[in-house]
């Protein structure tokens, strides 16, 4: 099975839109999203974008997310445990699986890696804790 053939853009858009509907309503991370994206829709379409890169190879996304996440002040491990956790809920009630369970593979990915530089960013000289998940 080729990247492209794992799901249609249809099925990333519906994957992107249910995990932020989960966030925004969430008492933790809702609040946070709230206060930096002063555009949703736009948000959610460069989310797709970034999403058909990672899961089918299109290379529609540009940008560095790094920096950005960097930039917010007092993020923590239980945080991006929790982002982690709703995307593990979307991606598992998604009818395609094998997408579902690719996208969350990628996803604990780049949790690791966010949290890692986020941590690196704010404090060099300290050996950054990895983000233990269940």
């Amino acid at each position: 099975m080729s990247d492209k053939e794992l799901c249609t853009e249809e099925e990333i858009s519906n994957l992107v839109r249910a995990f932020y509907a989960r966030v925004r309503q969430d008492e933790l991370l809702g609040p946070i999203f709230d206060a930096h994206i002063e555009d949703w829709d736009q948000h959610q379409h460069k989310l797709v974008d970034f999403w058909s890169t990672i899961l089918r190879r299109t290379g529609r996304f540009t940008g560095a997310p790094m920096p950005k996440h960097a930039r917010l002040p007092g993020l923590n491990a239980e945080l991006f445990r929790r982002w982690l956790a709703l995307f593990r809920e979307t991606t598992a009630a998604q009818p395609n699986r094998t997408m579902g369970e690719q996208a969350q593979a990628a996803a604990e990915r780049i949790a690791q890696s966010l949290w890692m530089g986020y941590q690196i960013g704010r404090d060099p000289d300290a050996a950054p804790a990895a983000l233990a998940c269940g």
